[in-house]
């Protein structure tokens, strides 16, 4: 297939070899083209009855080009070209891929910290435009950063409903109410998509067209790369890509995604929830980390880590090194898209699992609504070291008394076949390099280490965490706003937003049994600084590290 290329060695080729003739004899591919909903046994048949509209969404999606074009020259021509998209998960994540690999401005605006929301709310607003995705309207971060747009456009003088537009399926209560109040544009998806799924509908297409991206170059590669998935034969690449993530014997778990000049700078952001919240679940799954060509997970690779290597098209998927165990993708962006929501449909047959269904999810939400109605205080800290508080039972803890010790008893905890989730619930923008402390962390423990911005990572490898493999630890980070921020007519702020739902998330993580260290960063320089150091302590003593197996 001319714009998508794959190579496997090692325990991955190995799979493809065991695993694509049994899916080949099954017809697998044939009848996943043809939607049928018994692929994945009778407990998941009534979920993927309603849930495979990305695989024939082609037409459906063409139809929206000249609208999203009209869309595009109308508000150019009225000064504004500043696209500000309020999505969460897959709302997000797709837009956020095609509009960088395109090289064109989109403000993706996945967060409730209000530092972050505050800066996309007071840069150049006189020529901004929002769009507010979600598939039922009732996402509350969603919802908080509308109320709070539709006000700042109202103060400013603008008139507010002709600078949103809506994203949403058909009939939920944003359409309804969307239309009703005279939004700019409500353009409807296909309610039989899921958001994971929903790269190549309105969700992925409508933010990305409005910021400039190239749309129909983007829908015509991933309908040319769906012609031959349909095919029933062993160099299907959807079928080889879907047993390497799935059928690897002993399963290898852990795959763990390095960019190699790709041009498709957070393709693995997005492939990471389309990965996590489809397959973790029932004790099991595919834990999808992040990372980059130096990691220590890729120099010294366990025996349950898949290396997966994005390489250019124009670069021989052979390339680099054979032995050992790898997988190496090229292609351009639409059919990366295509390919993989494939794949994971794939492996979902092969981990035995509905990859449509996503169980765990809402109980993170539940919780954070319940610390909201109740506004508890927050919970007394067990110590505080410097502009760091430090929250965890006391079990975990121990006789910790600064952050190094705190962090070298939740290491302590990590199992040998397990992981460490980092989730800094801060501003992605301005903390970003907060995100270098993965592989330290990696190389410290000898395990993999996951990096999550909350609560975005909610929406996706929440759900991997909660209803995946029992084997996670969580070093969750949170920080002190210069000031908080309001909501039009809501009871909180987005301060107290983002509180509950950290505190939310730990709740139900601790619920299940798992280790949560709570670091509060009351000076986020200086707790981040203080961090790093922590980090160094432990990799100068050598303690923390596991050996691989």
């Amino acid at each position: 297939m001319g714009s998508f290329a794959l190579t496997a060695t090692g325990a991955a080729l190995a799979a493809v070899d065991s695993a694509v003739p049994a899916l080949v004899k099954d017809r697998f591919a044939s009848r996943l083209m043809a939607k049928d909903a018994t692929l994945w046994g009778a407990d998941a048949e009534s979920e993927a009855s309603v849930r495979l509209g990305w695989i024939d969404l082609f037409e459906g999606s063409r139809a929206l080009l000249p609208e999203i074009t009209a869309l595009r020259a109308d508000l150019a021509a009225e000064g504004v070209d500043r696209i500000v998209l309020c999505g969460m998960g897959g709302s997000s994540l797709a837009p956020e891929v095609i509009t960088k690999e395109a090289g064109v401005p989109l403000v993706v605006l996945d967060a409730t910290d209000p530092d972050q929301v505050r800066a996309a709310l007071e840069e150049d607003l006189q020529r901004t435009a929002i769009v507010v995705s979600s598939k039922s309207g009732s996402t509350v971060e969603t919802d908080s950063q509308r109320r709070v747009f539709e006000q700042a456009f109202m103060d400013a003088g603008i008139d507010a409903a002709s600078r949103i537009v809506i994203v949403t399926d058909p009939g939920s209560p944003l359409d309804e109410a969307s239309r009703k109040a005279g939004y700019r544009k409500v353009f409807n998806a296909d309610p039989e998509v899921g958001g994971r799924y929903s790269a190549l509908t309105a969700f992925g297409l409508v933010p990305s067209g409005l910021a400039g991206a190239d749309i129909e170059t983007l829908l015509t590669d991933a309908e040319d790369s769906a012609e031959f998935l349909g095919d029933d034969v062993e160099d299907n690449v959807g079928l080889q890509l879907g047993a390497v993530l799935g059928g690897t014997l002993p399963l290898r778990d852990k795959i763990v995604f390095a960019d190699a000049g790709s041009g498709l700078p957070g393709f693995a952001d997005w492939a990471e929830q389309l990965i996590a919240e489809s397959t973790g679940k029932l004790g099991t799954g595919l834990l999808p980390v992040v990372a980059s060509g130096d990691a220590p997970e890729l120099a010294d690779v366990a025996d349950d880590v898949l290396p997966v290597f994005l390489a250019p098209l124009d670069e021989a998927p052979g390339d680099g090194p054979a032995e050992g165990t790898r997988v190496t993708v090229s292609g351009t962006l639409g059919s990366q898209l295509f390919v993989w929501e494939y794949a994971v449909a794939v492996a979902g047959r092969l981990l035995g699992i509905n990859p449509f269904d996503q169980p765990d999810v809402e109980a993170a939400k539940t919780a954070a609504r319940g610390l909201l109605d109740a506004q508890p205080e927050p919970a007394e800290a067990a110590f505080v070291d410097g502009a760091v508080e430090v929250r965890g039972d006391a079990g975990l803890l121990g006789s910790s008394g600064t952050v190094a010790e705190a962090l070298r008893a939740l290491l302590a905890t990590l199992p040998g076949n397990g992981y460490l989730s980092v989730q800094a619930y801060l501003d992605r923008h301005r903390q970003a390099d907060l995100e270098s402390v993965r592989s330290p962390l990696a190389a410290v423990t000898g395990r993999p280490v996951t990096f999550g911005w909350g609560p975005r990572f909610l929406h996706s490898t929440g759900q991997y965490h909660k209803g995946g493999s029992p084997i996670g630890v969580y070093l969750q980070l949170t920080g002190a706003s210069s000031t908080d921020l309001t909501i039009p007519e809501r009871p909180f702020s987005f301060g107290e937003l983002i509180a509950a739902q950290a505190a939310g998330d730990a709740q139900v993580l601790a619920d299940h049994g798992r280790p949560v260290l709570r670091l509060h960063l009351t000076d986020r320089a200086a707790g981040v600084a203080q961090l790093r150091d922590a980090i160094a302590t432990l990799a100068g003593s050598g303690e923390g590290h596991h050996e691989n197996g």
